[in-house]
């Protein structure tokens, strides 16, 4: 199971949404708004910006970010996606 950091529920909490470990087993993240899953966000298999900060380094996760939000453009900005959700409580 996913362990949330405290930067992610930082970031949620900013975003007015409550996360959870994903009851999908591929995901980390349940998003929820007024009681309702609205996305389910990180791939299990995959690392996450403050992940890579406690293994790698700052420096290492900050290009790792960049990677990120440079391979996602397209679904980043959609707001109340998948995508939106992952962009600003995972990275």
């Amino acid at each position: 199971m996913y362990h949330i950091t405290n930067y992610s529920k930082n970031k949620a909490k900013e975003l007015n949404v409550i996360i959870k470990p994903s009851i999908k087993k591929d995901k980390k993240i349940d998003v929820i708004k007024n009681n309702k899953i609205i996305a389910s966000i990180g791939n299990i298999n995959y690392m996450d910006y403050p992940n890579y900060i406690n293994e790698k380094g700052l420096k290492f996760a900050n290009k790792r970010r960049a990677l990120y939000k440079k391979r996602h453009k397209n679904d980043i900005n959609v707001k109340n996606s998948n995508g939106y959700y992952a962009n600003k409580i995972l990275w």
